[in-house]
Parts: structure tokens; sequence; C-alpha cells
């Protein structure tokens, strides 16, 4: 049976299902093919691995590179976006399979690594990240996001919050080298969240002043957050290079 992941999710996006009156779906959409785009400019031909790759939309601008890749696999650990990217986007260069980004083995390895909006998702993001570095070969680059604003608290599907330095740290600490990086801002309307006039709200973390009374610290990093950085979300996206001695 074929199952159509949710349309009304920013966890999920589905660009079919996007209509006219989805305007924050389009800009999350938006930011997520930038993120893309980026990414591909990066792959060199070779094998390329796209974890946690949804429904298969940026899979397949990977798949377009300038510098043609010689597979794109897509992986993702929810069947439904699994089945509707194999589906929607296979190729005889694209595969997809489901699977846990924090496991997958592949014993061919893979010369562009691409994770975006994935690793404030997992209990341990040392170890996604050093997965990523055994199964990309030497000299490879990987290529991997993250909100660097708030936003466990919002949003409960998210374990950690980031910010530019700890992200970065992150590749550092693996001996990958930065060689470029993408920052985003999206701003948002708190009002139309306030009055649940946003149209994406089935994601957020109900009872949040509850949450709020239970987890002090993360008013209070809410509140310094929006007098640093105002109503808006923050994006930040990283190249890393694995050194070929490695």
């Amino acid at each position: 049976m074929n199952v159509t992941p949710s349309t009304v999710s920013l966890e999920r996006l589905v660009p079919n299902a996007l209509d006219g009156t989805d305007a924050t779906g389009k800009e999350t959409l938006a930011l997520h093919m930038e993120r893309y785009r980026f990414a591909a400019g990066f792959v060199k031909g070779g094998r390329v691995l796209d974890c946690a790759c949804g429904v298969g939309y940026g899979t397949a601008v990977l798949a377009g590179a300038e510098q043609t890749p010689e597979q794109v696999l897509g992986v993702d650990i929810d069947a439904a976006a699994v089945g509707y990217a194999a589906r929607s986007y296979i190729s005889e260069r694209v595969r997809f399979l489901q699977s846990d980004g924090c496991k997958l083995e592949d014993s061919d390895g893979f010369d562009t690594i691409v994770s975006l909006e994935t690793v404030e998702h997992v209990p341990d993001p040392s170890a996604l990240l050093q997965n990523f570095r055994r199964l990309l070969r030497p000299g490879g680059t990987l290529i991997a996001s993250v909100p660097v604003t708030p936003s466990v608290d919002v949003n409960p599907y998210h374990l950690h919050d980031f910010t530019p330095k700890s992200f970065r740290s992150l590749g550092a600490d693996l001996g990958l080298k930065e060689i470029d990086s993408l920052f985003q801002v999206q701003p948002f309307s708190p009002l139309k969240i306030v009055r649940g006039q946003e149209a994406r709200l089935e994601d957020m973390r109900k009872n949040m002043a509850g949450y709020y009374l239970r987890n002090p610290a993360a008013f209070s990093k809410r509140l310094i957050s929006t007098v640093v950085d105002g109503f808006c979300n923050k994006y930040l996206t990283i190249a890393w290079v694995k050194p070929i001695s490695a």
C-alpha cells in the first residue's frame, strides 16, 4: 500500500503537495533547496549518500549535480518517506533505502555525504558524524546543516540546540576540515503562532508554558535568542573534508 507522508508537517515537506496558501511550507522548501544546491556544488562524481533524504526531492538535486555522480543513495528512517521517494525520484543512478543513519553500513564508502537538518534529531550527534566519517572515503566531503537558534523548546522532535561554534566543533573534533559554509535566516511571526494562524503547527510542542516552567533554562535561552536574533530562525550548513591520510 502506498503511504504519503504528512503534508502539514515541517519535518516532512512534500513539494507537490504545497498549495498557494502555505507560505511557511514554501519558504522552508526554498531554504532546503538552497542547501541542496550548495551541497551539490561539492559533488565530484563518485558515490553520494543523502542521509535523512525525506521524500527524495533533494536526492534528485544531488543526482543532477554538474559533475554527475555514479550513484546516489537516499536513506531515511521513515518508511512512508522512502516509499514516496522511490515512487517519485528513482532512476538508474538513484536508489532509496530505509535505514538509520547512525547504524548505516556500506562496504564501498562514499565520496560525498549530505545530511541536512538531521543532527539535531539524533540522541548522539557526535556518534552520527563519526559514522559519516567512517563511511566517507579519504578526501571525501561531508555537508551537514542544523538550526543555530534555539529549537528544542518549540519542536519536540529536536533533541539538541546548536550554536555556530558548537556545530563547528563536532566536525573539528573528528579531524574534519571546514572548507565552506552557508548561513540562512528565516523570519517568523510570533503573533500568527500565538493566534493559531500558522499553517504548519502540527510539529509544535504543546503546552509551551508548562514546558518552560519545567525547563527554566530553555526559557532563558529563548529570551536571549529573541533579544539577540529577533523573531527569526537561523541555520548553518557546513562542508567538511576528510583528510586523505585518514
